[in-house]
């Protein structure tokens, strides 16, 4: 069998194909920003690592993992943080008018996803920020796994 000066260059290639792949397969979570909640140890602001499981959905930081099982989910919620980029408008507005004032008209959108569960007398929950990205992807994700479907906190009153 004759070889030819490409298959090497090709098998190269495929070699690489395949690391991405494994690679890309192996870190197949969300990285989302704690805001807040019951969580031990972890400070607002905090990024972490989200993988939703069938067998529970973990979520690492610096210090260890958290892991909280799909059934004993009671609410997922998500919702958005909109607001005015007025500072960086009139930063920018210092140095041109015109573009001050177009910045000005712009949106800022946070996407945020709630979680609440509740395992006996053991309960909690906490908010996170996720890329706008992977938004409805850890929705979609989290309402398979728990069999909840998301629900809309600008949706939802507060009665006293």
């Amino acid at each position: 069998m004759k070889t030819t000066r490409t298959q090497p260059v090709v098998a190269l290639l495929l070699c690489f194909a395949m690391m991405q792949f494994a690679t890309q397969a192996k870190d197949s979570g969300y990285t989302v920003i704690y805001d807040g909640g019951s969580l031990p140890g972890l400070k607002s602001g905090a990024k972490m690592k989200m993988y939703i499981e069938s067998g529970g959905i973990r979520l690492m930081d610096d210090k260890g993992k958290t892991t909280v099982v799909p059934s004993t989910v009671t609410e997922v919620s998500y919702g958005q943080d909109v607001h005015r980029r007025v500072g960086t408008a009139i930063a920018v507005g210092v140095f041109t008018l015109g573009l001050g004032a177009l910045t000005a008209l712009s949106k800022s959108k946070k996407h945020f996803v709630g979680l609440t569960w509740a395992a006996g007398d053991t309960k909690g929950g906490f908010a996170m920020q996720c890329d706008k990205n992977d938004y409805r992807g850890v929705l979609a994700g989290l309402e398979g796994v728990t069999g909840k479907k998301a629900v809309d906190s600008e949706a939802m009153t507060v009665k006293n």
